[in-house]
């Protein structure tokens, strides 16, 4: 069922946004994302011998900060270049459209977001060294490049590139050295599987959007492919995924023993992506198969994690 189209306030004042709506202009739920790969790193780093507390509690807090600032700053403008509209957005969850919520509400959260990750960041940097500052501020420009600037990377055909490599291999990989003070090939391995599946994660949103998207203007990945081909990519950075993890354990990165959660959710992947494409790629499926990749992404956070916490245990 199509959701209403959004009815301006009658008294024509905004209205005032809830803490809900907050909730869904960042982007809560998609925060997952961001968290897998934290815990991966750090639980990496832990597995290693090397933990802090207040390092990991500095991270998270920054990791969290510009991950939802990202959001925010799409929110405003996938709104503003009228990429959400009642038309693309049949599951209600806009809330910027639905409900007439001023724009700049999410603009000015985003913003204040980005503020308290430079916080959290000098406070790391202070802490662990200047370098990860640097990084911050990279990863801060790919945030806000995504959707704002002249440019939008999420205008383009490498938006998948761009997410899963910043929200994967960089973010594990960095979660790894705060606790560490090294990056070794092992680490940046570990990164590689995640890279993959959350670039998926885009990809098949992006297919589901792919008509509204072409309307205004941009030009995905899934654009440039179609359906099939979109769903091709889908399935196959997946697929890849999971080679490069199993591949991981033939190799002695991972313990023998992520073997079998690894084998059981990548039957689940296989299970669900099916599912998908019989479904097909569109707004009005768009809320199943984001459903259907997410719950592709959280099997596979959890097995990698459970070995992860295993291989700790057993230390």
């Amino acid at each position: 069922m199509s959701a209403p189209a959004a009815q301006p306030p009658r008294s024509g004042v905004p209205p005032t946004p809830t803490l809900a709506d907050l909730a869904k202009v960042v982007e809560l739920r998609t925060k997952i994302v961001s968290l897998s790969s934290l815990a991966i790193g750090t639980l990496w780093a832990a597995a290693g011998g090397a933990f802090s507390w207040t390092t990991f509690m500095l991270m998270f807090a920054a990791t969290l900060c510009i991950d939802l600032a990202t959001a925010g700053f799409n929110s405003y403008y996938d709104h503003r270049d009228g990429v959400d509209t009642p038309e693309t957005d049949l599951d209600g969850y806009k809330v910027l459209v639905q409900r007439g919520i001023d724009p700049r509400v999410a603009l000015r959260a985003a913003s204040a977001l980005f503020a308290l990750a430079v916080i959290f960041g000098l406070a790391l940097g202070l802490r662990v060294g200047w370098e990860v500052i640097a990084v911050g501020v990279v990863c801060m420009a790919i945030a806000y490049g995504y959707s704002g600037g002249p440019f939008p990377i999420s205008r383009t055909p490498v938006g998948e590139v761009f997410a899963g490599g910043a929200l994967g291999l960089v973010l594990i990989a960095l979660s790894a050295y705060v606790q560490t003070g090294v990056v070794d090939a092992r680490t940046l391995a570990i990164g590689l599987p995640s890279t993959l599946v959350i670039a998926a994660i885009l990809a098949a949103n992006n297919a589901c959007d792919r008509i509204g998207d072409a309307a205004a203007g941009r030009r995905t990945l899934a654009i440039v492919l179609g359906e099939r081909g979109a769903a091709q990519v889908t399935e196959g950075l997946v697929g890849a995924g999971y080679v490069i993890a199993l591949a991981l354990v033939a190799n002695h990165v991972l313990p023998w023993f992520a073997l079998p959660p690894l084998a059981l959710a990548a039957a689940l992947a296989a299970r669900l992506l099916v599912a998908m494409r019989r479904r097909g790629y569109s707004h009005r499926t768009k809320g199943a198969n984001m459903g259907g990749i997410s719950a592709i992404f959280v099997a596979f956070t959890a097995a990698l994690v459970a070995s992860l916490v295993l291989e700790l245990a057993l230390r």
